[in-house]
């Protein structure tokens, strides 16, 4: 309870989602969706709250909501690429803030220029032009074959009511596409729950574990009925990708992007 509420006040007046999980175990701690309502009113309110649209306060952003993931898309880019050349190292970019192919330009946030990068800084940087450039590199079919076991265009492993994510991308789609793809737009749709689950298992040496919100059951007396154990539901990388990818994240926190966090 307390985890949620913390999500909750820290999300403030922000319409999105928060969700938390243990890697180890699958269990989410908190999913929290705004804008919210009151349960213990919604007799009343009913009328106000049924609105149609994104703005629902009855849509459950975390598992329901559909959105660009953006940024957060490049860690699958990145393994596209690690599983098509078996390395990131030796890749060198020069940044000039963005990058034109056949027309249609990509820019980096702010038109900020990188200048030379390699793979490590140009993921820390969040650099558009590089992961558009390096989109126009990768096998489309097992780009689309990689999402695919990363959870894309399939049901999530939960029980609770969620949305699918969608990737979608044919090798016969013009450099516009793909690269607009590769940073996490285009077509391609996430929910924030599926997200986490996907950093769930580069945090866990690769390994998914299906996520849960039910703990135990007990009757009105205390006695346990039933008692939910943490259960494994698929290897979606190996222990050297998961390392891989989980030290690229720690660097964005450190030095990149992220470092607000640290």
């Amino acid at each position: 309870v307390n985890l949620q509420q913390a999500a909750y006040e820290e999300l403030g007046g922000f319409q999105g989602a928060v969700v938390v999980m243990d890697v180890k175990t699958g269990n989410v701690l908190v999913d929290v969706s705004k804008p919210d309502f009151d349960p213990n009113t919604i007799k009343d309110d009913w009328d106000a709250l049924n609105t149609e649209g994104s703005n629902s306060p009855l849509l459950n952003r975390a598992l329901q909501g559909l959105y660009p993931p953006g940024s957060t898309f490049k860690i699958v880019t990145t393994l596209a690429y690690l599983r098509q050349y078996g390395t990131l190292e030796g890749f060198s970019f020069d940044c000039q803030g963005s990058i034109t192919k056949e027309g249609h330009t990509i820019q980096c946030y702010n038109g900020n220029v990188h200048g030379t990068e390699d793979f490590y800084t140009a993921f820390a940087n969040s650099c558009n032009a590089f992961y558009a450039s390096l989109g126009m590199e990768l096998d489309i079919d097992q780009f689309g074959q990689l999402c695919n076991k990363m959870l894309f265009n399939t049901s999530l492993p939960t029980d609770l009511q969620a949305s699918k994510s969608s990737f979608v991308l044919d090798k016969s789609d013009g450099s516009s596409a793909i690269m607009a793809t590769s940073i996490g737009q285009g077509q391609t749709l996430v929910t924030p729950f599926h997200m986490a689950l996907l950093v769930s298992a580069i945090n866990n040496d690769g390994v998914l574990m299906k996520p849960y919100v039910l703990d135990r059951v007990e009757s009105s007396d205390g006695t346990l009925v039933e008692q939910y154990e943490p259960e494994e539901y698929g290897t979606l990388m190996t222990t050297d990708e998961a390392a891989i990818l989980k030290d690229y994240m720690n660097y964005v926190v450190e030095t990149g992007t992220g470092k607000k966090l640290s």
